[in-house]
């Protein structure tokens, strides 16, 4: 038969003082003699006790307090993921969670470093951050892990830093699939892909456009990358220029957002001019219209929905001192015209 795990109360026993006085010690309060304190310790390590610190928050009533971190503007895909974790704070309330949501410029990296100083000092009890690849990030999340505060990058990692997980796509993954797609549409002809990014400084963008050059650069030749900010506005300026200043370019891998302008250009092309083979990340009312319109051949969507369920549920486990259940990437989606599931809401449209 299957030893049950040792109880407090087996604790309290076995070190001969009082459950209130076990439960004390534990629980790091005041009130008990070093010689007593000793005692508890020593029984704790002879029977093998651990603490559940989840019954333990339950008794107690204590409130955990979860901050998500996204970046600020008119990205349609973190305004879904901002929606998503509003509609899970509401139902977490009752399970003494308190999860909220802020917001720094995008590509801010000194903006970034500040903001997590503040939750740093604020105590909090978990961050998830869309984060960069910054030697003042890691500083920063490096500052909140010494305050045993847990601590996910989410979307784009930062692996050399100190954070407790990572939840999101394989980024280098995504980007060889969609070099692989992109010789699939040239179907062994030669041609010319642009890459178009929000920032070489963003990690999530930088793998991915790795990721596509590894597999295309034996086959077809490479633009000079386009970086947008993911502002809509300098996406469709410099895709346009591009375009107008290279008649070879056969085809366009959007690696980040703003990517309404890029449909802006591609309405505009034409129809003399061959429409380029057009390949863009993410499942929003804009790219899937123009997915219906057969301007976009290929959307991969890194499933919103699912990485903020494991947001949550990772920061509740490591908030707990439990071990994580799940670590490994999440398995994005790709569309066609063929399996595009219904509609979204067009309140969740970019501004561009």
């Amino acid at each position: 038969m299957k030893r049950r795990p040792p109880t407090l109360s087996d604790v309290a026993r076995h070190a001969g003082v009082s459950y209130a006085t076990a439960d004390r010690v534990v629980n790091g309060r005041a009130g008990v003699s070093e010689k007593a304190s000793k005692r508890v310790w020593a029984a704790i390590e002879t029977l093998g006790y651990t603490r559940n610190v989840a019954a333990a928050n339950l008794s107690q009533q204590r409130i955990y307090r979860f901050v998500i971190v996204l970046p600020s503007g008119s990205n349609a895909f973190f305004r879904r993921m901002h929606e998503l974790f509003h509609d899970a704070a509401e139902w977490l309330l009752v399970d003494h969670v308190s999860l909220s949501v802020d917001t720094v410029e995008a590509f801010d990296p000194a903006a970034l470093r500040e903001h997590l100083e503040g939750l740093s000092a604020d105590e909090v009890d978990g961050v998830a951050v869309v984060s960069s690849d910054d030697a003042r990030t890691v500083a920063a999340i490096a500052a909140l892990r010494a305050k045993e505060i847990p601590v996910i990058t989410l979307v784009s990692d930062v692996p050399g830093s100190a954070r407790n997980a990572y939840v999101g796509i394989d980024n280098v993954v995504a980007g060889r699939t969609i070099g692989r797609l992109i010789l699939l549409a040239h179907g062994g002809r030669g041609g010319r892909v642009l890459p178009v990014v929000g920032a070489l400084s963003a990690r999530d963008h930088a793998d991915r456009l790795s990721g596509m050059r590894d597999v295309i650069k034996a086959s077809l030749d490479i633009a000079p990358v386009v970086e947008g900010r993911d502002r809509y506005e300098l996406v469709e300026a410099q895709v346009a220029q591009a375009l107008a200043s290279d008649p070879e370019i056969t085809a366009i891998y959007s690696a980040g957002a703003g990517n309404s302008g890029l449909v802006r250009v591609l309405e505009t092309l034409p129809k003399s001019v061959a429409r380029p083979h057009v390949f863009l990340h993410e499942l929003v009312p804009h790219s899937r219209r123009a997915m219906e319109q057969g301007l976009v051949d290929i959307i991969m969507d890194q499933r919103p929905e699912e990485e903020v369920a494991r947001v949550v549920e990772n920061l509740r486990l490591l908030a707990d001192r439990r071990g994580l259940l799940r670590t490994e990437p999440i398995v994005p989606t790709i569309f066609l015209r063929e399996n595009l599931p219904q509609a979204l809401p067009e309140a969740l449209e970019d501004t561009g």
